[in-house]
Parts: structure tokens; C-alpha cells; sequence
């Protein structure tokens, strides 16, 4: 299984914390979190932003998508990285997730 976090991180002024506790990654932009990830966790599992139309829908066509956990369900989803997902799926959701929040941001705060 690949790490995605690194991926995550190479997204322009994506900064990795740890503010809950040693083994709750998560990566923010603009001060705002985009991915969250229980390193411990076996399989891994990665809390993505999601479209909230679009987070039904792939709850609808993977089984190894499922409301975000501890999250807002309707605009997060969690991502088992179990290997039943495509890679490109994965960096897809990556992404979206990293768009939605930047987007979201003042325009003095998106990266350029």
C-alpha cells in the first residue's frame, strides 16, 4: 500500500501537525484542516473533504468509503486504504479535498 500522506504534503503550503496527539496526523492548508490520518491505524484510514453530493456517491461505489469518522458526515468522508481502491481514485479524493479547502480560504490566504 502506498502513503498518501506524503502526496498530501506535497500540495503547495501543506504543513503536517499533530494537535490532538502523537498519532492523529493531519495536514492543513491555510490554517484549515484537508486530511487527517491515525497513523496506527491498521488499515490506514484517511478523512478526506468531499463535495457532499459527491461523498454519497462514492459511499455508494466503494465499500471502503464510509461517512468521516468523528467528522461533519455530510462533508467528510473517511477513505480505508485496504487496498480495494484505485491509487488514482485515492490522489483524486486528495485532491478534491486540498480544492474545497482552499477555496474556502480569503484570497490573501490561498497559496499561489
Amino acid at each position: 500500500m502506498k502513503p498518501y500522506a506524503p502526496t498530501s504534503l506535497a500540495k503547495p503550503a501543506a504543513v503536517e501537525t499533530f494537535p490532538f496527539d502523537d498519532v492523529t496526523l493531519v495536514i492543513k492548508v491555510g490554517n484549515k484542516m484537508f486530511a487527517l490520518v491515525g497513523i496506527n491505524n491498521e488499515p490506514l484510514r484517511i478523512n478526506l473533504k468531499c463535495d457532499p453530493d459527491k461523498a454519497e456517491i462514492l459511499r455508494d461505489l466503494y465499500p471502503a468509503i464510509v461517512p468521516g469518522y468523528h467528522m461533519n458526515k455530510r462533508h467528510w468522508n473517511t477513505v480505508v486504504l485496504d487496498g480495494s481502491l484505485p491509487d488514482a481514485d485515492i490522489l483524486a479524493m486528495i485532491d478534491d479535498s486540498y480544492d474545497l479547502v482552499v477555496q474556502g480560504l480569503p484570497k490573501s490566504k490561498r497559496p499561489v
